[in-house]
């Protein structure tokens, strides 16, 4: 059997489609399976470095306003439609299934033209155009969240790494600051901003630094790899660790105790299965569901939630730093981010895929 997976841009796209690779093989070695993506995007570093091969399409970005490029559109996509064929024929696909992002309109297309079944995953509560248009072209629709507003969908949960969601954060975590440089006795805040980092974050983190380290806290923080700083914290006591990226996201998540990140629909999905609460502050741009995101989780007890535009260093010690004192607090925050997540939704969308294939 061969299985085409199309999902580019974002970790967001990309890490759910390896997610269900990786299941995939796990039931069935012998599957063929292969990555359709642009240049444009992470897939070119993501996928190959999980060992799958990946084939590369051009991008076609649809323009949200009636402008000029609008007329180019027609043309290149029918130029991106035939390399998808290309690639379907090349492998003799079975199935394709794709998760969003440029790749995907012309994959959903490319497989209708092909007469190959069709499977949707969409992790957002709002699904992005190309997710609403291949929900129209097929009945297999799953989704990463309840409520998402695509017709005939299944709720499922996002698909997520293994290392993710088999990870036990309090048998793990000594070993995980180790891996750090970080104390084992400390409490200890995680901060990132998504695959990309964030600005606001990371400038409002830095200068609360020093009064979280003042109050016996040591931070890990993830800038991004597209991200500098104009002056790193001292070094010292507690430990402010400062780095580019990070490729082991698990440890990250097994040293810290409390996270500050953005809310996009994969840290959701990830930080909720492995049970670590958080401080949201979801991107300002876009649709608006990175808030929908965090507001589920904050109503269910597992976070709390910041606008982008009243992050501060103030905020985060007058709201952060009273949680990370009190492991009573942090506890029970736990366990409630854990009661909303899924672990299971790599296995269940790889058996629904080779179901509907044969």
């Amino acid at each position: 059997m061969r299985v085409v997976l199309a999902g580019g841009g974002t970790a967001g796209h990309i890490e759910p489609a390896l997610a269900l690779a990786d299941a995939l093989r796990h039931l069935d070695p012998s599957i063929g399976i292969t990555c359709v993506g642009t240049d444009r995007g992470l897939e070119t570093r993501l996928v190959p470095a999980r060992g799958y091969e990946l084939e590369l399409v051009p991008a076609v970005p649809l323009p949200r306003a009636i402008t000029p490029s609008l007329l180019t559109v027609p043309g290149r996509l029918a130029g991106a439609i035939n390399a998808v064929s290309a690639i379907l024929d090349r492998v003799k696909a079975d199935i394709l299934v794709g998760f969003g992002g440029y790749v995907a309109t012309p994959a959903y297309l490319a497989a209708r033209r092909r007469g190959l079944p069709i499977v949707v995953h969409e992790a957002n509560p709002r699904p992005g155009l190309a997710n609403r248009l291949g929900a129209r072209l097929t009945e297999h629709v799953f989704t990463g969240y309840p409520d998402a507003a695509l017709p005939k969908a299944h709720y499922i949960g996002t698909p997520l790494r293994r290392e993710i969601v088999t990870l036990d954060r309090l048998s793990t975590g000594d070993k995980a600051r180790s891996w750090f440089g970080l104390e084992n006795d400390r409490p200890t805040l995680l901060v990132f901003g998504g695959s990309q980092g964030a600005r606001s974050i990371n400038q409002a983190a830095l200068a609360a630094a020093p009064a979280l380290r003042a109050a016996g806290m040591q931070v890990l923080h993830v800038l991004g790899p597209k991200n500098t700083v104009e002056q790193e914290p001292p070094p010292g006591d507690p430990q402010y660790v400062l780095l580019p990226y990070v490729d082991r996201m698990d440890l990250a998540y097994a040293a810290a105790d409390l996270a500050l990140c953005r809310s996009g629909a994969l840290t959701c999905a990830e930080l909720t299965a492995v049970g670590l609460p958080a401080a949201y502050a979801p991107l300002p741009h876009g649709s608006g569901e990175q808030r929908i995101n965090a507001e589920r989780i904050v109503q269910g007890g597992g976070g709390l939630m910041v606008d982008d535009a009243d992050l501060s260093p103030d905020w985060i010690i007058q709201n952060v730093l009273p949680i990370l004192r009190d492991p009573e607090r942090v506890a029970v925050m736990s366990e409630a981010a854990a009661r909303l997540g899924r672990k299971d939704a790599d296995i269940t969308l790889a058996r629904k895929v080779l179901e509907i294939a044969r």
